[in-house]
């Protein structure tokens, strides 16, 4: 994900008598301007864009994160992620003690996730890169993507970081549609962007992929890195073994992913180790609008439908 971290700081008037920053008045996560507290000095909102877990070198007073719908300020900050410790195999055997928590506390993620989405209706999950500045052509077609989808009755979920994810956010809610952000923790902390209009944070990837597959009718996907690359994957790979049906994917940006269309088919599917039919699941377009009509089409005009989050027996 990309850097664009900013310090968090309270300024000397803040302190008390000990040193000590002021408590924070209620957290809204507003992105407008920093709101009185409540001595009638001024506060910063609470960030909503992406943050780096700190170092020890970073001053107690200045350390801020998220550990999944939690805000964590100063001396309650740790320097390890969930899904870090539960995959960690090194150290002592205490962790065998604490697995049982564990699993329900991803129970409770699930539960989370299927509670605040059931009755979200028809939906498109859009991907693209978290470092995609505004300016940038990509970031003009992923708002484009969320307008239209909005306009042909969908509502949008992304991952909830900024950058191509935001543009997609930004343009359905401005459309008036559902703009939905999946977050997750992550070593360098991301908080959801200021467009998404329901937001869920997750501690771990696998419950939130669960997330985005169970509840999108197909994904359109914007030029991005290892996250998008995944995403795109892993969908394929659910088509390919019909743990999903009726998945269209559209990629957006010929000269960002033909390369990989390319080598699928002259190295993997000439090598044999892909059906051709597998590549034909992958839609190619630079056009938002054709890649929102690929979609429709796919889903209102096939004959057999996939409603958001239905899986085969």
């Amino acid at each position: 994900m990309n850097d664009h971290g900013h310090d968090h700081q309270h300024d000397d008037q803040h302190d008390d008598e000990h040193g000590r920053p002021a408590p924070d008045t209620e957290l809204t996560g507003s992105t407008d301007p920093a709101e009185p507290d409540a001595s009638g000095g001024q506060r910063e909102p609470m960030p909503t864009g992406p943050e780096r877990v700190p170092t020890a070198a970073v001053p107690l007073r200045e350390r801020i994160k998220r550990r999944g719908p939690m805000l964590l300020r100063r001396g309650q900050v740790d320097l390890t992620t969930t899904d870090q410790r539960l995959l960690d195999s090194t150290g002592e055997a205490d962790w065998v003690h604490t697995d049982p928590w564990r699993v329900m506390r991803i129970q409770a993620e699930f539960v989370e996730g299927f509670g605040a989405l059931a009755e979200l209706g028809p939906a498109i999950g859009v991907f693209g890169s978290a470092r995609t500045p505004t300016d940038h052509p990509h970031y003009a077609q992923g708002e484009e993507v969320g307008r239209l989808l909005v306009e042909a009755g969908y509502a949008v979920i992304t991952g909830g970081g900024p950058g191509a994810m935001e543009a997609a956010n930004k343009g359905a809610s401005e459309a008036g549609g559902v703009s939905v952000g999946l977050g997750i923790e992550l070593p360098f902390e991301t908080g959801l962007n200021a467009w998404v209009d329901k937001g869920i944070n997750f501690r771990y990837f696998f419950a939130r992929k669960t997330m985005f597959v169970k509840y999108s009718s197909g994904f359109v996907v914007l030029p991005g890195g290892v996250g998008t690359l995944d995403e795109l994957f892993e969908a394929l790979t659910l088509i390919q073994t019909q743990k999903v049906t009726e998945f269209p994917v559209v990629l957006l940006g010929t000269a960002y992913w033909q390369g990989l269309i390319d080598w699928m088919r002259d190295v993997v599917l000439a090598d044999g180790k892909i059906r051709a039919s597998d590549l034909d699941q992958l839609h190619l377009t630079d056009d938002p609008e054709e890649a929102v009509r690929i979609v429709v089409d796919r889903l209102e005009g096939g004959s057999s439908s996939r409603p958001a989050g239905s899986y085969p027996e």
